[in-house]
């Protein structure tokens, strides 16, 4: 993309609203623009980023086994009324009447209708497990929204659902989803970091939290610092494998991690040494649970179990807030610039800047570059705008671009351009070949 002709508009000052890091570099950034009290048009840049976080959900869903569907927005408050709910969930449910004067109701979240499309479309203990997701906008009516897109009304969610036939396989869903998730906040640069947490509207008696420690997240958060340094890496997950998992589960749940509603102060300084106790503050960007037939005996959701008589479904849920993390990798990854993108949600992954836009030697290497990114599979921004280094340097850094490829008549006489890392500031002079070699081994696509 040429930022010549990108639609990127970007502010000089900070709006006075924005209270928290990435409500202000978002506006900023030309990332959001709101259209009603917490409620937002995303902007290219960060529709990008969002697409681009969405995507790795999808992915890793589907390598764990989940299966894709889409659900309606607007839902039928009857399927609420059966699971006990309609009347029960608050004021931060939208309810709505249609022309028909029929209850309806925008879905601030999807127990109740995967509950009958389940119920309807399973019918033998043969068909499970089955784990159905969905990444789709929800609403939920927020008292006092603030902080931008981090407690919005309007937001992007991922919400998965598993259906099992007894307690263990619905265990073994439930850890499946779990080691996905650690594999998925991973692959975005992310330490998110699960915690025994309250079950809250949804129910259930085994849940967890994932949680990125920032000072500008709404839980107090307590934890073994040991688990701050577990990590997946390249391990192969087998899926299948229920006792893995569940070793896998075991270990990143072993150590104390809780939440500020769970926490107890006794526990916490009997089980956790001095020198690795943590305290601090998170962001939730995902929650499980395991919810057992809560939904599936209400709404009589039942399929033929192994003897041949009916038995309801053991259910979990699995939500991830999409939309929520753009905001909380930006709390997590940014400097006095701006931000500091993770290479895999990166909107752009590399940026070429002109430092003399007209001059004939840098206009056709800067082209050339562009040209080979673009033909390498990188998104690649070219600022060819008429503009001073210091306001490309200014822009580029704001919106946290990885990588910098600096372009100038100067080092062209020397045969060669600076390649600048966003996160760590380290600059070397390459020739635009070797330039080019560095990033695709970066990214793996040499």
């Amino acid at each position: 993309m040429r930022l010549s002709r990108y639609f990127i508009p970007i502010l000089k000052e900070t709006p006075a609203e924005a209270q928290i890091v990435s409500h202000r570099l978002m506006l900023r950034a030309g990332m959001i623009r709101q259209a009603s009290a917490g409620i937002y048009s995303w902007l290219p840049l960060g529709y990008k980023a969002l697409r681009k976080i969405e995507a790795i959900v999808h992915d890793e869903q589907q390598k764990a086994g989940a299966i894709p569907v889409l659900m309606p927005t607007i839902q039928s408050a009857d399927l609420w009324r059966e699971s006990g709910r309609y009347d029960a969930y608050g004021p931060e449910m939208l309810r709505i009447k249609d022309r028909h004067d029929r209850d309806m109701l925008y879905g601030p979240t999807n127990e109740e209708q995967i509950t009958e499309i389940a119920g309807a479309g399973i019918r033998s203990y043969r068909d499970l497990p089955t784990i159905l997701y969905h990444i789709q906008w929800k609403f939920r009516d927020e008292v006092r929204p603030r902080f931008g897109i981090m407690r919005g009304r309007e937001f992007l969610m991922k919400d998965g659902y598993s259906f099992d036939i007894d307690k263990a396989g619905a265990t073994h869903s439930y850890n499946r989803m779990f080691v996905s998730y650690l594999r998925t906040f991973e692959r975005m640069g992310l330490k998110a970091v699960p915690m025994r947490a309250d079950s809250g509207p949804i129910g259930g008696d085994m849940t967890h939290e994932f949680l990125i420690l920032a000072d500008t997240g709404e839980s107090a958060v307590f934890l073994d610092s040991d688990i701050a340094d577990l990590s997946l890496g390249a391990d192969k997950i087998d899926w299948e494998d229920a006792e893995g998992l569940q070793g896998i589960v075991d270990r990143w749940t072993s150590a104390y991690a809780r939440t500020d509603e769970t926490h107890e102060e006794a526990v916490f300084n009997a089980e956790v040494p001095e020198a690795r106790r943590v305290t601090a503050r998170g962001i939730e960007v995902g929650h499980i649970f395991y919810f057992g037939t809560k939904y599936s005996e209400a709404m009589n959701a039942k399929v033929a179990g192994p003897e041949g008589s009916p038995v309801a479904f053991e259910s979990g849920s699995y939500g991830i807030g999409v939309s929520r993390l753009v905001g909380a990798i930006i709390e997590a990854n940014h400097d006095d610039k701006g931000m500091i993108w993770p290479e895999a949600v990166a909107p752009f992954e590399v940026a070429v800047i002109n430092l003399k836009q007209g001059d004939a030697e840098a206009d056709a290497a800067c082209e050339s570059l562009y040209d080979n990114l673009n033909a390498r599979g990188f998104d690649a921004l070219y600022d060819d705008r008429n503009e001073r280094a210091g306001s490309k340097f200014a822009t580029i850094d704001l919106i946290g671009v990885p990588w910098k490829l600096i372009v100038g008549p100067r080092g062209l006489k020397e045969g060669v351009v600076e390649l600048v890392n966003r996160r760590t500031g380290e600059a070397v002079n390459l020739s635009p070949d070797e330039a080019l070699n560095r990033l695709s081994a970066q990214f793996g696509r040499a």
